[in-house]
C-alpha cells in the first residue's frame, strides 16, 4: 500500500485543528449550560465532545494508512480501526440514551428551568458560526487531497450546525418562557448523538462481515476489466472493504492459446487499469482462466488432471514404439473442457503426413480417458526426451 505523505499532513493538520476546537466548544457549552441551568446547551456540549471520536477516527485511520503492512499485519492495520469504531459507537449510543432519559425525566417532573440569559445564546451562535467554517474548510482541504474520509468528516461538521441551530431555537424559546422547548431540544440533541453511534456501529459492522461494493460499483470494475484487449470475460469478482480501503479479487478469462507470460501481462494491465480507475483500490488479486468455468465451484476440490511428468510417461508408454517418436521435437499440453489436449512438433523436415500422424498417435492412446484429442505442428530442434522416460 502506497502513502501519500502530503495527504497524510494535510488530513492531520485540518484534524488537529479540528479537534481544538470541538474541545474548547464543549467545554464551554457544558460549563455555560451547567450555570444557566440548559440541558439543551448541555447535551450540545456532549455533542461536540462525540465529534472528538470521529474527529479521533479519521487521525487513526490516516496513522494506518500512512504507514504500510507489516510482517503481523499482511492486509494493514485496519481491522484494528473497525473495532474500535465498534466499541466507541456503542460509547456513544449509551451517552446518547442517558441524555435523552435525563432529559424526559425533568419534562415529566415539570423541572422549573430559568432563562438562559443572553450569553448562552451569544455562546451558542458563536459556536454555530464556528462549525459552519469548519465545515468549509475541511472539505476544501478533502477535495484538494482527495479524501473521501475527510470529505465526510466535513459533513459532520455541519450536522452539528443543524444540531445547535436546535440548541439556539431552544434557548431563544427559554428566554422567553417556552422552558420546555429546551428539554425538547436536549431529546433531539440526544438522538443525534445516537445516529452517529449508530452510524459508526452500522458501518464498521458491514466492514467485519467483509460486505460487497454496491453492485453499481462492482459492474463498472467489471467494464473496466473487459475494455482491455485480450481479455474474454470476467467472473468471480469479489469486493470488500476495511478502513476506508477496497479489497479486490476476479478471474481474468484469456484465449487458451496464448504464453502464460502474455495472460499474466493481460492480468497486470486489468490491474493497472483498475487502480487508475478506483483509487481507493489497495489491494488487487486477479488468476488467469483459460476459460470460462463459472459454475463449477472451486477446481481445487475436485480430482486434477495428470500434470506433464504423469502424462509424458503414458504417451511414451504407447508411442515409443512408434516410427514417428523419434520425429517429435516437443509436447505441449492443454487443459479445457476437463480433459488434455496434446500437441505434437515434429521436426520441420519429418517426411510423415500430419493426418496420418494425429491417426496413429491418437489409436495408440485409445485407452486415455483425460486425452481429448492429438494436434500437430512443425518445429525445428533437438529430438524430444521425455523427463520421465
Amino acid at each position: 500500500m502506497q502513502s501519500n505523505p502530503n495527504k497524510h499532513h494535510a488530513t492531520q493538520r485540518i484534524t488537529l485543528l479540528s479537534v481544538a476546537v470541538n474541545t474548547l466548544l464543549g467545554v464551554v457549552k457544558i460549563i455555560v449550560g451547567g450555570i444557566v441551568g440548559s440541558a439543551a446547551l448541555v447535551a450540545d456540549g456532549i455533542h461536540s465532545f462525540s465529534d472528538l471520536v470521529t474527529d479521533g477516527f479519521v487521525l487513526a485511520a490516516s496513522h494506518y494508512g500512512h504507514q504500510g503492512p507489516d510482517h503481523d499485519h499482511h492486509y494493514g492495520h485496519g481491522r484494528i480501526e473497525t473495532l474500535a469504531t465498534l466499541f466507541l459507537g456503542s460509547v456513544l449510543i449509551f451517552v446518547a440514551g442517558g441524555i435523552a432519559w435525563s432529559s424526559l425525566q425533568r419534562l415529566f417532573s415539570a423541572a422549573e428551568i430559568p432563562p438562559p440569559g443572553i450569553w448562552a445564546i451569544l455562546l451558542t451562535a458563536l459556536a454555530l458560526a464556528t462549525k459552519e467554517w469548519l465545515f468549509h474548510l475541511t472539505r476544501r482541504v478533502a477535495q484538494r487531497v482527495g479524501s473521501k474520509m475527510l470529505e465526510a468528516n466535513a459533513w459532520h461538521h455541519r450536522s452539528d450546525v443543524l444540531s445547535t441551530g436546535v440548541v439556539m431555537v431552544a434557548l431563544v424559546g427559554s428566554q422567553f418562557g417556552a422552558t420546555w422547548v429546551d428539554t425538547l431540544a436536549a431529546v433531539i440533541v440526544g438522538l443525534m448523538v445516537g445516529k452517529v453511534g449508530w452510524d459508526l456501529l452500522w458501518e464498521s459492522g458491514r466492514e467485519l462481515v467483509d460486505t460487497a461494493l454496491p453492485v453499481s460499483t462492482q459492474e463498472d470494475m467489471r467494464q473496466v476489466a473487459m475494455s482491455v484487449s485480450g481479455v474474454e470475460g470476467i467472473h468471480d469478482l469479489r469486493t470488500r472493504q476495511s478502513a476506508g480501503h477496497t479489497m479486490l479479487d476476479l478471474h481474468v478469462v484469456v484465449s487458451p492459446r496464448i504464453s502464460v507470460s502474455e495472460g499474466h501481462e493481460i492480468g497486470n494491465e486489468v490491474s493497472r487499469r483498475l487502480r487508475n480507475a478506483f483509487p481507493a483500490l489497495t489491494d488487487l488479486t486477479f488468476h488467469i482462466d483459460p476459460e470460462d468455468d463459472t459454475g463449477e465451484g472451486d477446481p481445487s476440490r475436485f480430482p486434477g488432471l495428470p500434470l506433464r511428468p504423469d502424462v509424458e510417461a503414458a504417451l511414451a508408454e504407447r508411442w515409443a514404439s512408434l516410427d514417428v517418436w523419434p520425429e517429435i521435437r516437443e509436447i505441449g499440453l492443454h487443459y479445457l473442457d476437463g480433459k488434455v489436449t496434446v500437441v505434437i512438433c515434429l521436426d520441420e523436415q519429418s517426411p510423415f503426413d500430419s493426418d496420418t500422424v494425429i491417426h496413429r498417435l491418437e489409436a495408440a492412446a485409445r485407452d486415455i480417458e483425460w486425452l481429448s484429442h492429438v494436434e500437430v505442428r512443425r518445429l525445428a530442434g533437438e529430438p524430444f526426451h521425455p523427463s520421465t522416460a
